[in-house]
C-alpha cells in the first residue's frame, strides 16, 4: 500500500520539480538576456564616448585644419569631407552588422596619431628639388592615423579593408595639395583671365575703348577680370562630389576617373560661360542706372544659375545609365557582440588610458595665448608707439627709415621695418606677431608669387651666432626679390626643413609659438631691387651678399626676447 502510494507520489514530485526547474532555467535565460543587452549598451556607450573624446589627442591637426577651411576659401570644401568620411566609415561598419572583432594591433596606431601631442614631435618625410615640392605625410595623418586604429582596435581588419575609402578620405582633408595651387590654380587663372578679356574684346570693350575703363576703375560700377577668376573651388567641389558618388555607385576604376576629371573639366568650363556671360550683362547695363545698380546681385545669381546646371547636368550623367556592378547585399545579419566581449573590454580599457594621458597636452596645445601681442594691441592695452619703440633703432651701418604694421582679416598680424645703410636699397625685417607658424613666403605665395630660387643658408649674425634660413628669390619682370624666413626664442634660432633638397623622412620637434618667454617668434628679412639684365643666381648672390651685411649686426634672439 504504502509501495503504491509512493509509486504514485513520485510522479507527481518529478514533474513538479521539473516544472519548476524549467522556469528556473528560463528565469536565468531571461536574466542572463537581459544582463548581455545592458553590459552590451555599456559597452557600445563606452566606446562612443573614448572615440569622441580620443579627437583631443589629434586636435592640433584639427585646428590647423579648421584654419585652413575657414580662411583659405580654394580648400574650404575640406570642412564638408570629415562628416562625409565619419558617415561613410558607419555605414560600412553598419553593413557588417555592428561586428566587434577588433584586434591589439588598434592600440600602437592608435599611440602614432597621438604622438605630435603626448611627445610634442612629428614626422617629416617629403622630395624637394628646386622649387617643386612633394608632400608623402599629409597635415591630416594624425587624423587618418587614429581613424584607422580605433576601426582596427573594435571593428578588427576585414571592416577596415572593406572601409578602406572613407578611411583614405581623411587624408584629403586638406583637399588641395600645395603643388595643384603652383602648377595648375595659378596658370588656370591667366587663362581664364585671358579667356574673358578676349570676349569683351570681341564685344567691343578694347583696352583703349572709356567704357572699359569705366568696368575696371569705376567704384560703384565696375569690373576687372583678373587672374583669381578661373573656378577652381567650384570644380574641385565637384570633383570631390564625384569622388564619393563613384565610390556609392560602385563604378569600374576607369569610369571613377571619368567621373573625377569630367566633373572637374564641367566645373572649369561653366565658370568660363559665367565670365563671358558677366561680360555680356556688363555691356547691357552700361548706361542704364538700374541694372548697374543691379551688378553684384546678378554676378551671384548667373553664377549660381550656372553652377546649379553644372551639379543637374553631372547628377544626369552618373544616374541616366545603371553601371553593370554587383549589387549592394544591404547590411548583412546582425551578429554577436564579440566571441570574447571581455577582450573588447580590455582593449577599451587600454585606449581609455591613451585617451586620457593626451587629454591635458591636446587640450595645451590647441590653447591661444591670450596675451599674445597681437590681441594686446587690438585690445588697446599697448599703442602702436610702443610696439614701434621694441624695433631697435640702429643696426651696425644700418639707421631705422620707417617703421609700421600690417593687418590680416583687420587685425593686428605683422610688425615691419626698413633700414638704409650703405646700399642704396633699404633692408626689410618682419616680425610676425599672432602665436602661429607663419612665414613671408607662405604669405607671398597667397598672392600667386612663386619663387625662382630656394636654399636654406646658414647666416653669421651678431656676436657670431649662426642662424639658418629658409631663403626665396622672386623675378616677376619688374622686380627681383629675396625674402628670408627663421624662427627664433629667446635661446636659439631654426629654420624649417621644407626647403631642403632631396628625400628626407624625421622626426622632427612640433614648434611653440603660443608659450610666452620662450616661443619661436616667426622673423624674416626681404630685399628688393628693379630687375636688371643679370641672371638670377648672379642677382641671388649679390642680394645674399647685401643682406648678410645687415644680418652680422642682428641679434635675433634679443629681437625676439622684445616681441615675446
Amino acid at each position: 500500500m504504502s509501495a503504491a502510494g509512493s509509486t504514485r507520489l513520485a510522479p507527481e514530485i518529478s514533474e513538479h520539480s521539473l516544472a519548476n526547474g524549467s522556469l528556473s532555467y528560463a528565469s536565468r535565460g531571461q536574466f542572463g538576456v537581459r544582463h548581455n543587452a545592458s553590459a552590451h549598451r555599456w559597452l557600445w556607450s563606452g566606446i562612443l564616448l573614448l572615440t569622441v573624446a580620443g579627437f583631443i589627442g589629434v586636435a592640433p591637426a584639427l585646428v590647423k585644419l579648421w584654419e585652413i577651411w575657414t580662411t583659405d576659401p580654394l580648400r574650404s570644401v575640406g570642412i564638408v569631407i570629415l562628416p562625409t568620411s565619419i558617415a561613410l566609415l558607419l555605414r560600412a561598419w553598419w553593413r557588417n552588422g555592428w561586428e566587434l572583432n577588433g584586434t591589439w594591433w588598434g592600440l600602437p596606431v592608435v599611440l602614432l596619431a597621438f604622438v605630435p601631442t603626448l611627445f610634442s614631435q612629428h614626422f617629416v618625410f617629403f622630395w624637394s628639388t628646386g622649387t617643386f615640392k612633394v608632400n608623402f605625410l599629409p597635415s591630416a595623418l594624425p587624423i587618418f592615423l587614429y581613424a584607422c586604429g580605433v576601426m582596427l582596435l573594435f571593428a578588427g581588419v576585414r571592416v577596415c579593408l572593406q572601409a578602406w575609402f572613407p578611411l583614405a578620405l581623411l587624408l584629403l582633408l586638406q583637399p588641395v595639395p600645395q603643388a595643384v595651387t603652383q602648377y595648375l590654380d595659378l596658370p588656370m587663372q591667366g587663362l581664364s583671365a585671358h579667356i574673358a578679356r578676349s570676349f569683351a574684346g570681341l564685344l567691343g570693350l578694347s583696352p583703349a575703348n572709356a567704357e572699359l575703363l569705366r568696368l575696371m576703375f569705376t567704384p560703384s560700377f565696375g569690373m576687372f577680370i583678373a587672374p583669381g577668376c578661373d573656378g577652381m573651388r567650384g570644380a574641385i567641389t565637384m570633383a570631390y562630389c564625384a569622388l564619393i558618388a563613384g565610390y556609392l555607385k560602385r563604378v569600374s576604376i576607369s569610369k571613377w576617373v571619368m567621373y573625377v576629371v569630367g566633373a572637374f573639366l564641367l566645373g572649369h568650363i561653366f565658370n568660363l560661360l559665367r565670365l563671358c556671360a558677366l561680360v555680356a550683362y556688363y555691356k547691357v547695363a552700361l548706361g542704364h542706372a538700374a541694372l548697374e545698380h543691379f551688378a553684384r546681385q546678378a554676378d551671384y545669381m548667373i553664377g549660381g544659375l550656372l553652377f546649379l546646371g553644372a551639379a543637374f547636368l553631372f547628377l544626369w550623367v552618373i544616374t541616366r545609365q545603371p553601371d553593370a556592378v554587383e549589387a549592394d547585399p544591404g547590411p548583412l545579419p546582425q551578429r554577436e557582440v564579440s566571441a570574447d566581449w571581455r577582450s573588447t573590454c580590455s582593449r577599451t580599457a587600454g585606449l581609455t588610458l591613451l585617451v586620457v594621458a593626451a587629454i591635458v597636452p591636446g587640450i595645451r596645445a590647441t590653447e591661444s595665448d591670450p596675451e599674445s601681442l597681437a590681441l594686446a594691441l587690438n585690445r588697446g592695452d599697448i599703442t602702436v608707439h610702443e610696439l614701434d619703440s621694441r624695433i631697435p633703432p640702429r643696426f651696425g651701418d644700418y639707421s631705422l627709415a620707417r617703421a609700421w604694421q600690417e593687418q590680416v582679416d583687420g587685425s593686428p598680424a605683422l610688425e615691419a621695418a626698413a633700414y638704409a645703410g650703405p646700399a642704396k636699397n633699404d633692408v626689410e625685417v618682419g616680425i610676425w606677431l599672432l602665436p602661429k607658424n607663419q612665414s613671408i613666403e607662405a604669405s607671398l605665395l597667397t598672392h600667386g608669387e612663386m619663387p625662382t630660387m630656394k636654399a636654406i643658408k646658414e647666416i653669421s649674425t651678431s656676436a657670431g651666432q649662426s642662424v639658418p634660413f629658409n631663403t626665396a628669390f622672386y623675378n616677376d619682370g619688374v622686380t627681383d626679390t629675396l625674402i628670408g624666413d627663421t624662427y627664433c626664442s629667446p635661446l636659439s634660432c631654426w629654420a624649417s626643413m621644407e626647403n631642403a633638397e632631396g628625400v628626407h623622412f624625421a622626426i622632427s620637434k612640433v614648434m611653440d609659438h603660443s608659450t610666452r618667454g620662450k616661443r619661436l617668434v616667426p622673423i624674416f628679412f626681404k630685399v628688393q631691387v628693379p630687375r636688371t639684365a643679370e641672371s638670377d643666381p648672379v642677382v641671388y648672390s649679390h642680394l645674399l651678399t647685401q643682406c648678410e651685411d645687415f644680418l652680422d649686426h642682428v641679434d635675433f634672439t634679443q629681437l625676439s626676447q622684445r616681441f615675446q
